[in-house]
């Protein structure tokens, strides 16, 4: 199969290439008023500019000698001296005030109403809310997302909306479907848990979700795959590996974030088996039938891609989770430099485990059984909390499930407690009452993890963010 033409669109691209939605509700008046708030940085530049303005006009004036000048400060001084005999000037002062502040703010807030126009043609967000957003989102906090599926595209549509220094970091271990396919074909690492990634990440993510999630249904050598995975290889080609590709289809698509596999190395998954076989490759893993007892990939210990290290070291908190445990977690823990850098740190880190048991994989698993699968593949302890499902799902989901053989994740709370693990317990489910699925909801996830990494900060006595034992127990209740 050949992508020259998706080569070529991917190449025109690049050189055309070169946040919470606002109600719409506010008033005028209580913009302009916004716009006198801290912390805009906009103020003091737009007095600068009158400023500027009309002393560009006096230094014009006094070089070139225009005497009329004078009579025109002589003609404004008899006017403001016929008003204030004729208008007291407990009247007139106010008048003339509000009228120079009216048109100041009528003329600035016209131009800037036309700048916004320009930057968002949809009119969805006023320029005004584009520089809160923006400010807003830049002071968040440093977060790392570690994992791969749809967990983690999950948890990134929801933490966009708290900071803009997200990084997710991804594993490419991938090698079914389209990006094994792909993978086979073209010798380049899977796109498709990246694709997920950069596609949650986006501003426009509904309308770049159903882009790069379209799936071919035609054509010799198309048939199955999806235009995401088709760009990013595509980019791949273009720039020379994976890491490029994804840093300027970032750039292209306006990211809000950035997205890092977790190597460069083309790796295969292996798991033993508890009745001893070994089984090969990811989409292999997801299938047993029996108990995973060991876990690693091929070729060993793969060096991590520096930027993710670099992501790691200067993370303000880290995140695990969701998605399946072996294939998505655990795969880019078996990187030794990124677990080794994850366990290092002092800052909070939590696990997000799954609410259900995912058939074959973690047949039967608790919360205890993902912690020591987690410690036992990487031989340390890389995190301090697990945030877990409160409620159990509906009955009529239950039942759905339970054909499929998969079930909730039952909190051991004991068990936990013994490997050292607060517990953060709260709702973040969502069912689909067509479907009958359930998930993470991205919003409530977020929300939960943001309160999680406020509570640390606030109890942590160096106000450093470190767990410390006190902020497990309090965790805990």
């Amino acid at each position: 199969m050949s992508i020259g033409l998706f080569r070529q669109a991917v190449r025109n691209l690049s050189r055309s290439a070169g946040t919470l939605p606002s109600n719409g509700k506010s008033s005028s008046f209580r913009r302009l008023f916004q716009w006198l708030s801290p912390g805009i940085f906009v103020k003091r530049w737009l007095l600068t500019i009158y400023i500027g303005v009309l002393m560009t006009i006096l230094g014009l004036a006094i070089w070139l000698k225009l005497t009329p000048i004078f009579l025109l400060f002589q003609l404004v001084d008899r006017i403001i001296e016929f008003l204030a005999r004729v208008v007291p000037h407990y009247l007139s002062g106010p008048i003339v005030l509000g009228c120079g502040l009216f048109l100041v703010f009528w003329g600035h807030g016209r131009s800037l109403g036309e700048i916004s126009k320009v930057l968002r043609p949809d009119g969805e967000q006023t320029l005004l809310d584009m520089l809160w957003d923006n400010r807003r989102l830049n002071r968040g906090p440093k977060i790392v997302a570690i994992g791969g599926g749809t967990g983690l595209s999950t948890l990134l549509r929801g933490l966009k909306l708290y900071s803009a220094n997200l990084t997710a970091i991804v594993t490419v271990a991938d090698d079914g479907g389209s990006s094994g396919r792909l993978r086979r074909d073209f010798g380049v690492l899977p796109p498709g848990d990246i694709r997920n990634c950069i596609a949650a990440l986006a501003d426009e993510e509904k309308l770049l979700t159903e882009l790069f999630q379209y799936r071919f249904e035609a054509g010799d050598g198309l048939i199955g795959h999806s235009f995401g995975n088709l760009f990013l290889t595509a980019m791949s080609e273009i720039t020379g590996d994976l890491e490029r590709a994804v840093v300027a289809s970032s750039k292209v698509l306006a990211i809000r974030g950035r997205v890092l596999p977790a190597t460069l190395t083309d790796v295969s998954l292996w798991a033993r088996l508890a009745d001893g076989r070994t089984i090969e490759g990811e989409s292999n893993i997801g299938k047993s039938n029996d108990q995973i007892v060991e876990i690693g990939c091929s070729p060993a210990n793969p060096p991590a891609l520096p930027a993710a290290i670099a992501a790691i070291q200067e993370a303000d908190y880290i995140i695990m989770g969701p998605g399946s445990l072996y294939t998505s977690v655990i795969s880019n823990l078996l990187v030794p430099e990124i677990a080794q850098a994850i366990a290092i740190r002092e800052v909070p880190r939590i696990y997000v485990c799954n609410i259900m048991t995912q058939p074959g994989e973690t047949t039967g698993y608790t919360v205890a059984d993902h912690i020591e699968s987690i410690d036992r593949a990487c031989g340390q302890r890389l995190f301090d909390a697990v945030l877990v499902q409160k409620s159990p799902p509906s009955t009529d989901c239950l039942q759905y499930y339970a054909e499929e053989n998969s079930y909730p994740v039952l909190l051991d709370r004991d068990d936990v407690k013994q490997l050292g693990r607060s517990i953060f317990a709260v709702n973040v489910m969502e069912e689909d009452p067509n479907n009958r699925y359930l998930r993470h909801n991205s919003r409530r996830l977020a929300k939960a993890l943001i309160h999680f990494y406020r509570r640390a900060q606030d109890s942590s006595p160096h106000g450093n963010g470190k767990v410390t034992p006190l902020t497990r127990a309090k965790s805990a209740r």
